[in-house]
């Protein structure tokens, strides 16, 4: 129930051609304070509900609880979000041992391209695909939830 992620800028689309799977995500939140955020998700034909804890000093690491809802729930739960939906498709890359998922933003966000990656640890190394930028793990405003309150067109 802990996830430990990073998350970087993307700069260029090289990424598209190397990825193996492609889907639409529309995500709202019923809550996002960053002690708890509560996301509400359809990823494809499918739907989530997932809640995450505050985030550790660097960013990397917080406790999340993750499960599949049926679409109906879903699409219910999206309606009573707070304001500022998030939409973008999310392409699955594998580069060595690992996936990244990046995800081009839509809407609000437009504009927007980021990756991130799952790690076993926040220590373990992993590949940097030439397509990946700047780092943006601890910074606030790359979080989905900011992101939904205060969007990257009005940065």
């Amino acid at each position: 129930m802990i996830e430990i992620e990073r998350k970087f800028l993307v700069v260029s689309n090289d990424f598209i051609n190397e990825s193996f799977s492609q889907k639409r995500i529309v995500q709202g939140y019923l809550s996002s304070a960053p002690e708890r955020t509560v996301r509400v998700r359809i990823k494809g034909d499918k739907g989530y509900l997932t809640i995450k804890g505050k985030s550790s000093t660097n960013g990397t690491t917080r406790l999340e609880w993750e499960r599949e809802i049926s679409l109906m729930d879903a699409e219910t739960l999206l309606t009573i979000c707070e304001s500022g939906i998030i939409d973008k498709v999310r392409y699955e890359v594998k580069v060595g041992h690992h996936v990244y998922e990046v995800d081009i933003f839509s809407g609000e966000n437009d504009g927007l391209v980021m990756a991130e990656i799952e790690l076993e640890s926040e220590t373990e190394t992993f590949e940097k695909p030439t397509w990946l930028g700047q780092e943006v793990t601890n910074d606030e405003r790359y979080y989905n939830a900011c992101l939904s309150k205060n969007p990257f067109s009005r940065w």
